[in-house]
């Protein structure tokens, strides 16, 4: 369904009618629709909603500059224009950057947080780094990008024993526009927002693929860290794309995302 904002119109995957709202951000030149295993997974107990970014899959984009922190604002206009608030945040790599800002910066908005393999910043040499990224993502033949990210989003075992959901993936990628995905680049080199961890309310649970050298688990050590109410999970023998690699978490996150309507519940008893 195409949702309007006061921020632009954005292409949104549903899943569920009932329950606690799911935010669900995607990572870095995918979409919404990279969620949909884990959203089925959630739908019976929640209303799941995955947005496109900006210039990702569907929804609409001007063509100009954005930030990270745009993506943040972006994602508190959905929850605000279907009346989701406040929704859990589940973000992936530049989605859980997203979630973060959000929740950092609107915690009205965000009950409980899933941050999976994801940043508050990229370091000291994050923007010649990223530039170069973002070059690529541009310039290169989309096909020609496959290789590298498929390596970074799983595992060689992943690989070779679920081939489908790779190829579901990889498709998901090669549809994205090249522009939007340079633009997303350099804003994910222009972030740091390591100041506004402290900041941030709501109940964070943060996983990390140990073999993830996209965003090693030193980073997400600094958001465990910074959130003073989080819990760190580090994940063997898994790279980048640890939600979409790894099914056997997914009841991790759920009850991650069920425990906040439980103890509501007890302390209005």
């Amino acid at each position: 369904m195409i949702v309007t904002t006061g921020r632009g119109r954005f292409n949104v995957h549903r899943t569920g009618n009932a329950g606690p709202a799911v935010l669900m951000l995607h990572p870095l030149a995918l979409a919404g629709s990279v969620w949909d295993p884990l959203a089925r997974h959630l739908g019976p107990r929640h209303r799941v909603v995955a947005p496109d970014a900006r210039g990702h899959g569907g929804s609409e984009w001007d063509g100009a500059g954005f930030t990270v922190e745009d993506l943040a604002a972006d994602a508190a206009a959905i929850i605000e224009a279907l009346d989701l608030g406040p929704a859990h945040v589940v973000g992936l790599s530049m989605g859980g950057s997203a979630a973060l800002v959000l929740a950092a910066t609107r915690p009205d908005l965000v009950d409980r947080l899933v941050l999976a393999d994801t940043t508050s910043c990229y370091g000291p040499d994050r923007l010649e780094k990223w530039a170069e990224r973002a070059r690529n993502a541009a310039g290169v033949p989309r096909e020609r990008q496959l290789d590298f990210q498929v390596d970074r989003w799983f595992a060689v075992s992943f690989r070779e024993r679920h081939p489908a959901e790779v190829e579901r993936v990889s498709k998901i990628f090669l549809a994205t526009n090249s522009r939007a995905h340079a633009a997303a680049c350099r804003a994910l080199g222009a972030l740091d927002a390591t100041a506004l961890l402290p900041r941030i309310q709501a109940p964070a649970l943060v996983l990390a693929g140990e073999q993830d050298y996209a965003t090693p688990p030193v980073m997400a050590r600094t958001i465990a860290d910074g959130i003073p109410d989080a819990r760190l999970r580090i994940l063997p023998a898994t790279r980048h794309l640890s939600l979409i690699e790894r099914p056997d978490l997914w009841p991790m996150v759920a009850d991650h995302l069920t425990e906040d309507t439980t103890e509501k519940a007890d302390r209005h008893r």
